[in-house]
């Protein structure tokens, strides 16, 4: 049995408007689907409030439109919005990790989160990596003590950017690898490798969610 401490998640708000986005990101929740409080809250087992809360902050992202009967409309999703989410995402996350480095940062809560990650997938929990890739990268975000752009990454989190037809012990696989280097650099507290690796990371993220963008575009251009 582990002897680690409880990973540190985030806000439930956070957490079911990252539920929604990768949703929407991955095609599940498709532009004009209507989606509801009491439904989203059900499917989460949450509490209306957070789901409230999270509509906002997706509307405001433009990713939703809010309708008047305590729900939502799916809006149109396009490559640019994408590539824009992704790429703001790793310039922060890089500049998040270089900041670990810089400061040379208590990296405890790093180190943990990837630990209990490993383990999880040396004892095929898989279904659990999630959970432990986010707790990873909400440490970094902490250790780097920039409390905007912890707040920035909280509100953009998406959970793992699964590709079309990888399955999500492959995924989990691929991930725990990428971080298994960027936990080296860290312990190094190597700046420069650090922020590479990072950028790189989420790059890769974004090439993989693009591919159920591409592939949904193909099929509908196949039906035409």
């Amino acid at each position: 049995m582990s002897s680690l401490k409880p990973i540190k998640l985030l806000p439930t708000r956070e957490r079911v408007a990252s539920a929604l986005r990768k949703a929407i990101l991955t095609r599940e929740l498709k532009e004009g689907e209507n989606i509801t409080l009491d439904g989203i809250a059900t499917q989460l087992g949450v509490s209306n409030t957070p789901v409230r809360e999270a509509f906002q902050i997706l509307a405001s992202e433009g990713l939703i439109k809010l309708t008047p009967n305590k729900g939502a409309v799916v809006t149109g999703l396009t490559e640019k919005m994408i590539r824009d989410h992704y790429i703001t995402r790793a310039i922060l996350e890089r500049e998040a990790i270089g900041m670990v480095c810089q400061s040379r940062a208590d990296i405890t809560d790093i180190v943990e989160a990837f630990e209990e990650g490993q383990l999880a997938l040396k004892e095929n929990r898989a279904y659990e990596y999630s959970n432990f890739n986010q707790a990873f990268h909400m440490a970094i975000w902490v250790a780097a003590d920039n409390d905007r752009i912890l707040s920035i990454l909280s509100s953009m989190w998406n959970g793992l950017s699964m590709g079309h037809k990888v399955t999500e012990d492959a995924y989990a696989q691929i991930s725990n690898s990428e971080h298994s280097k960027l936990v080296e650099a860290i312990k190094a507290y190597d700046e420069e490798k650090a922020k590479q690796l990072m950028y790189a990371h989420i790059i890769r993220s974004m090439e993989n969610i693009l591919t159920h963008f591409v592939q949904d575009h193909e099929v509908l251009s196949e039906i035409d």
